[in-house]
């Protein structure tokens, strides 16, 4: 385990000053990414990138999310201590350890069996604990369901009903759809009633969401 110096904290300061200058406002997701250190997710070699606002490769074709990214997306799902939350793509684990630290308690599966071994023994060592599945996420977690909210990290060619399914009345889905290239940040509100309504929330770029509901199933 590498260590959490004073530079490294001034490092994180920095970076949520950017974050603020972006528009993010929601002080527990400031405070979260304050706290979880970025840079025990990447190699020595990597330090000076951990704390840039940008995505890394992480191996296995997939990437530590932007910090900007993450922020966007949690600050959306709008966590309350408590909130059982379910996470489509595990990937490094950085994002779960951002929810962990905003008291949500988070269920995060992982397409990927490498990043889901490397994640699921990682992120304990480093205090944070989460409930680890390895499957395919675009048919969500039916076991543990429904969800208050609901986050998928990798770009979807479409809305998976699955998902919307699993959700909680006045419950929240935030997720990247489009192709490819680039996708547009959606976010789902589900109603007391079950009444689902959308917003649009700029465009990013994610790695594919793989399995039934995800790329796999298109090509």
């Amino acid at each position: 385990m590498q260590e959490d110096s004073y530079r490294h904290r001034g490092m994180r300061r920095n970076l949520v000053k950017i974050l603020i200058e972006k528009g993010i406002k929601d002080r527990a997701v400031l405070e979260a990414i304050q706290t979880v250190p970025r840079h025990f997710f990447f190699e020595k070699a990597f330090l000076e990138h951990a704390y840039q606002d940008k995505a890394f490769p992480i191996g296995e074709g997939q990437t530590i999310s932007q910090p900007y990214t993450v922020a966007v997306q949690s600050e959306l799902l709008q966590i309350k201590p408590g909130d059982k939350v379910l996470e489509i793509g595990t990937g490094s684990g950085y994002q779960c350890c951002v929810l962990l630290e905003m008291q949500a308690k988070v269920y995060t599966i992982e397409y990927n069996k490498k990043l889901y071994q490397q994640a699921k023994e990682f992120l304990p060592k480093m205090g944070y604990r989460a409930h680890f599945h390895l499957g395919d996420g675009s048919q969500g977690w039916p076991t543990f369901a429904p969800f208050d909210k609901i986050i998928v990290t990798a770009g979807a060619p479409s809305l998976p009903q699955a998902l919307i399914d699993q959700l909680k009345p006045n419950g929240r889905l935030v997720i990247p759809v489009g192709n490819e290239e680039h996708q547009e940040m959606i976010l789902i509100n589900k109603d007391m009633h079950g009444k689902i309504t959308t917003e649009s929330h700029d465009y990013f770029r994610f790695v594919p969401l793989l399995g039934k509901f995800g790329w796999t199933s298109k090509q």
